[in-house]
């Protein structure tokens, strides 16, 4: 890999020219990396709703022609000056948030909230001298959360690339760079449930079976899935869901039926849909005296939480996660050998597969709610 060290190299990525529009594989240039970056090869990406939501940019501000994409394995091709900790070779997942290390977040054990590397999905420039390392005929194409990884390679801050065990297949750990570490962490890293608890987890898309599946781990002995598409709860039974709940099928509020259902309430919930009033349903079905809720999905920017100020003076907890509560470097690493020594299950949530010349179907796919995660091959 060495031969390309220091030299721009052309390869093919998807481009995302404009709002909605399918993607269009193009050869583009990828510069050197710079100070504190490190360029990749893609070995393998997934396609994830947040690449699909800032593709469609309907609620935000659009920075196009960019290349997306987050969820991605690769390996190291070069590093930038500065780089210490990687090398050509390694093996890492790149991730949309970062962890410098030096800030008062990275050095906090409570928060992987990195004040430096945190995602910002409207820059599309790399911080270390606001242009991209993305041209096409000498025009830039913008960067993606710090990792466009629909390109054979891509060029990435040091602090949001996890050095990851060189055994582990890519194609599988892959999705462990967003989705599936968000719902497996909200379960394991914030909401803590113990083993015979019971935990309720709202949406079961894949954050939501993530978290489900971290239940599963933990040793809950009743997980309920909660979800308005009664198609999803067959295959919910695979990451470890024992009943299901669709609130359609009742005339009062969801939260009562789950107190019913629980004697008072659970002992956990996991919110995962990033509707208001889902959030609040998952507070509020939570058990008084200890019971926790935890917030994943993203709300409307103007979305407001309503409850009684008495829900949590009768001693429930509502806490909020951001990527499952993981460091990016410290902690990805570990989740990739809870895969290698088959405590976590990632193949059930890989549904689809398809090249990377037919990327646009896994778009296809996701409009449509088919499937989990479909891995596209950038060597096909």
């Amino acid at each position: 890999m060495s031969s390309t060290n220091g030299q721009v190299i052309r390869c093919k990525a998807a481009v995302a020219w404009e709002a909605g529009k399918p993607l269009v594989i193009e050869e583009v240039e990828v510069a050197p990396p710079q100070k504190m970056e490190v360029r990749i090869k893609i070995l393998f990406t997934s396609l994830c709703h947040t690449d699909v939501y800032f593709w469609e940019a309907k609620g935000q501000y659009p920075v196009f022609p960019r290349i997306l994409g987050h969820e991605a394995g690769g390996v190291v091709e070069s590093v930038g000056e500065g780089v210490t900790d990687l090398q050509p070779g390694d093996h890492v997942l790149p991730v949309f948030t970062g962890e410098c290390k030096e800030c008062a977040h990275c050095k906090s054990e409570e928060s992987n909230m990195c004040d430096l590397l945190r995602i910002n999905t409207d820059r599309g420039v790399m911080l270390h001298d606001q242009k991209s390392r993305f041209s096409i005929n000498g025009k830039p194409i913008f960067h993606f959360v710090g990792t466009s990884t629909f390109s054979e390679y891509t060029v990435v801050h040091v602090g949001c690339l996890a050095k990851i065990n060189p055994l582990a297949p890519l194609d599988k750990v892959c999705v462990l760079s967003c989705g599936i570490s968000t719902g497996l962490g909200a379960t394991l890293n914030v909401a803590k449930p113990k083993k015979g608890s019971s935990v309720a987890v709202f949406g079961l898309g894949a954050v939501g079976l993530a978290a489900a599946e971290g239940a599963r781990i933990a040793g809950a002995s009743r997980i309920i899935g909660v979800d308005l598409n009664a198609n999803r709860f067959e295959l919910a039974k695979k990451f470890g869901v024992t009943e299901f709940v669709n609130p359609k099928d009742y005339k009062k509020p969801v939260q009562e039926v789950i107190a019913e259902l629980t004697n008072g309430g659970v002992d956990r919930s996991v919110e995962c849909t990033g509707h208001i009033d889902a959030m609040i349903s998952a507070f509020e079905c939570v058990h008084d005296g200890w019971g926790v809720a935890v917030l994943v999905g993203v709300p409307h920017k103007d979305a407001v939480f309503k409850t009684s100020p008495l829900n949590v003076l009768n001693e429930r907890t509502l806490k909020g996660t951001f990527f499952g509560n993981y460091k990016p470097r410290s902690d990805i690493p570990s989740v990739v050998e809870k895969y290698m020594n088959k405590e976590l299950e990632l193949e059930k949530f890989i549904t689809h597969e398809v090249p990377f010349s037919e990327i646009n179907k896994a778009f296809d796919l996701m409009l449509k709610g088919e499937g989990l995660r479909c891995i596209i091959r950038m060597d096909a």
